[in-house]
């Protein structure tokens, strides 16, 4: 697996050695926990969760939920997995007690269940389990991925979501990064990407943005066709898109497909467009991707100094960040240097713009 190191660039005496903008985990939501709405609670139910509440029974309570997993009635495996969903939810310390419980691999077998409720159930239990740190090496190891992605692939809407952020925990061990790009999990993000629900773009987004640290995954990523609702996502500022989908821009960008088919899906004038009217942070993301693109072609630098980035680069120059003033002077500087040194790129220049 290679993991890449953030992109650098030299120009004109500087050098950057990060490309991308400060490291800003709130442009993601993480997955905390989920998000699927609580289930109706009988009394039954009721009274098992305030058990789980009074630590001398929890164990008792966590050991007859994993033996129910295993029943051969599929509305006692609901059941238990919904209960277990919730235990986990509310209470963080019983995650690492209801995975030596052995509930890890039963939960797995339920999210391969043709009942899609019953694989809801054991995904979004999966989910909460995968946000203790401890569990997160041994869900894998258990076979959860393969499943979780055809849960991605199959699943109820809500399964997809929590399958998106299932898979976003375990890709935190970079072991398993390679191994869900493997597993086919990027084609199906992208989708999640492209015709999800809010929620389910935002998880989708937050799980490529870990994926696609690794090399293979961006290019899986521009394979499966990521760019065209990346900008889409871009130009939409009603989206509350735009920060998510520019990060996730900003990795695969350092990928010369990427490059391409940014150019290709117009991405140059949305990115000149959120450096006039973005937010500081966006102005600075869509700053650090022009830089890429433009980095080692004059075509693209001709382009970009087409669609009018010059002025509002300048304005930026003056009053943005210091990390932002420092990467649109340097842009500037790329853009206005000589364009005809180069024959063949002249050529090509000449092209696009017929």
């Amino acid at each position: 697996m290679e993991t890449e190191n953030r992109p650098s660039f030299s120009y004109m005496g500087k050098s950057f050695s990060d490309l991308s903008v400060n490291e800003d985990s709130s442009a993601f939501s993480e997955c905390n926990s989920d998000r699927s709405g609580e289930f109706p609670a009988t009394s039954s139910q009721s009274r098992l969760l305030v058990m789980a509440c009074s630590s001398e029974n929890s164990d008792e309570l966590i050991r007859q939920l994993v033996s129910d997993l295993q029943s051969c009635s599929i509305e006692e495996q609901k059941q238990a997995a919904m209960e277990i969903r919730l235990i986990a939810k509310n209470k963080p310390e019983n995650r690492l007690k209801i995975a030596k419980a052995g509930a890890v691999k039963p939960l797995i077998s339920l999210i391969s269940s043709a009942d899609p409720q019953l694989q809801e159930y054991g995904v979004t239990a999966i989910l909460n389990l995968s946000l203790c740190d401890e569990n997160k090496e041994f869900i894998a190891s258990s076979g959860a991925i393969k499943p979780l992605v055809r849960a991605l692939r199959l699943g109820t809407p809500t399964a997809k979501e929590n399958s998106a952020c299932a898979l976003l925990r375990l890709s935190q061990v970079d072991e398993n990064k390679s191994a869900i790009g493997r597993s086919g999990a990027i084609p199906l993000l992208v989708n999640l990407l492209e015709s999800g629900g809010f929620r389910g773009k935002k998880d989708a987004s937050t799980a490529l943005y870990s994926l696609c640290s690794v090399k293979e995954n961006k290019i899986r990523a521009v394979k499966a066709g990521i760019m065209k609702p990346l900008v889409e996502l871009m130009a939409d500022f009603e989206s509350n898109m735009v920060d998510k989908s520019a990060y996730v821009l900003s990795l695969l960008v350092s990928v010369a497909d990427a490059r391409t088919a940014l150019v290709e899906e117009g991405g140059i004038p949305v990115l000149v467009e959120i450096i006039e009217v973005g937010s500081q942070r966006q102005k600075e993301i869509a700053v650090a991707i022009l830089l890429q693109v433009c980095e080692d072609s004059v075509v693209y630098r001709t382009m970009v100094a087409r669609e009018g980035a010059i002025p509002p680069l300048v304005a930026l120059s003056q009053s943005g960040t210091n990390r932002a003033k420092q990467k649109a002077e340097t842009l500037i500087e790329l853009l206005r240097q000589p364009r005809s040194g180069n024959v063949a790129a002249t050529a090509k220049t000449s092209e696009v713009s017929v």
